[in-house]
């Protein structure tokens, strides 16, 4: 069955960076379009970074781009998420998404 497993969360500094992670199976991970997606408190759950599956084309919300940047390694089934000059207003529960298919989330928390 497909899994999703996300990584790398955790308190940090306004200005500071975070890595995500999230570790893919049950399907074919290198054929597969993947999203991160974020979801604060009493907000709705948006999309925030995708990538194709081969890599060569990237997408992201307006207020990402030019912090975060979406990676992926097929060869180890995994998703990254590298997030820099973090901001209070990054801090929610980011999850990794396959079309139809969640991780459980990660806690990302941004406060000094």
């Amino acid at each position: 069955q497909v899994q999703l497993v996300e990584s790398g969360g955790g308190l940090v500094q306004p200005g500071g960076s975070l890595n995500l992670s999230c570790v893919a199976s049950g399907f074919t991970f290198s054929s597969s379009t993947m999203r991160w997606y974020r979801q604060a408190p009493g907000k709705e759950r948006e999309v925030v970074a995708g990538i194709s599956g081969a890599g060569g084309m990237t997408t992201y919300a307006d207020s990402v781009k030019g912090r975060f940047t979406i990676s992926r390694d097929n060869a180890k089934n995994t998703l990254y998420l590298q997030m820099n000059g973090l901001k209070p207003e990054d801090t929610a529960v980011y999850y990794c998404s396959r079309i139809g298919y969640w991780g459980q989330g990660t806690q990302v928390t941004v406060s000094s």
